[in-house]
């Protein structure tokens, strides 16, 4: 069966919102399973993720992570940068979340997902080197990349290589991460700054790699 293409599965979605009222008028409650359908067309059916589009696993992370990348989507505090192509490919596709009830039951049913660890993309790099870079990184994320939800650091252990890569490429050149308004992307941008090239950032992303919470 061949796949809707992104743009139709974002207006097939639309109209499904418009369309579900009770005869009473009030909204319709539509389930975070349901609500998934229009994420899965790029993130895959388990939230696994696709590296041949751009996009990331998301399986598993906590709901208050993912509830909060959406708002900052929804609200251009997120991929409202010209030069960050997938992050203006996904904002208009968490517009199609009607309301904040929406945004919390679709983030709580990705964060039921089992998570899924992606096989290595990204080769050259020195995970022992690497070693020595997280420690900056490890006060937030923690020493096995588990994550912090005080300090709103997501877990990083189980994402793929090649997407941390393109998010630290990212923060580092101020597509992400440099709009006043975001304000962990703010806290994550002069991490970046630490590392001095894409090498520096692969060592890192290595050693990242052999965590095991």
């Amino acid at each position: 069966m061949q796949r809707l293409p992104i743009w139709a599965a974002a207006v097939f979605l639309s109209v499904i919102n418009l369309a579900c009222v009770k005869p009473d008028g009030a909204a319709q409650t539509i389930s975070g399973k349901e609500l998934f359908r229009a994420c899965d067309a790029c993130h895959g059916k388990n939230g696994e993720g696709k590296v041949d589009v751009a996009a990331p696993a998301i399986a598993g992370l906590p709901a208050w992570y993912v509830e909060s990348q959406l708002v900052k989507f929804r609200t251009g505090v997120r991929g409202g940068h010209p030069d960050d192509i997938e992050g203006l490919r996904m904002r208009p596709m968490s517009r199609t979340l009607m309301n904040e009830g929406e945004v919390k039951r679709i983030a709580e049913y990705v964060s039921t997902l089992p998570k899924h660890k992606p096989a290595a993309t990204i080769a050259g790099g020195d995970a022992a080197k690497g070693k020595d870079a997280y420690v900056v990184c490890q006060a937030c994320h923690g020493d096995k990349g588990q994550g912090n939800e005080a300090l709103k650091a997501p877990p990083i252990h189980a994402q793929a290589d090649w997407y941390l890569v393109s998010q630290l490429k990212k923060f580092k050149a101020g597509v992400r991460g440099a709009n006043p308004n975001d304000t962990t992307g703010l806290q994550m941008r002069p991490m970046s700054l630490t590392l001095a090239d894409e090498q520096a950032m692969k060592n890192v992303v290595a050693h990242v790699a052999t965590l095991q919470p």
